[in-house]
């Protein structure tokens, strides 16, 4: 009875699952990326004077500004506008954080 590489039928089974879990992470991921394109994440600045639009992968998409932001003045419209991005891109670094997560759940990846 040959050896082999070392690798038991135990092995082998174990083996061909994580390759098997493996392409549907890939497939998953793909998927995902896709949602992140189309996705629309919107911040906004504490007051509300302020919306930033962005796609799930960070794209920006568009920035809308209330007449009584303009009225603020040159420093305190920029003031609002780094609100609403920061804002947006936290929500949409959480959100493309816990979908990664759903889709490696139960993996045991290392670094996951």
């Amino acid at each position: 009875m040959a050896a082999g590489f070392g690798l038991g039928l135990g092995k082998m089974k174990e083996l061909a699952s994580a390759f098997q879990k493996a392409q549907q992470v890939q497939e998953g991921a793909k998927k995902l990326q896709e949602e992140l394109e189309t996705m629309v994440v919107e911040g906004k600045s504490d007051d509300g004077l302020v919306t930033v639009m962005l796609s799930g992968n960070q794209e920006p998409r568009g920035v809308n500004i209330a007449p009584e932001a303009m009225e603020k003045g040159a420093e305190a419209l920029s003031a609002l506008v780094t609100e609403a991005m920061t804002n947006a891109y936290r929500t949409s670094t959480d959100t493309m954080r816990s979908r990664m997560e759903e889709l490696t759940a139960g993996l045991q990846l290392p670094g996951m």
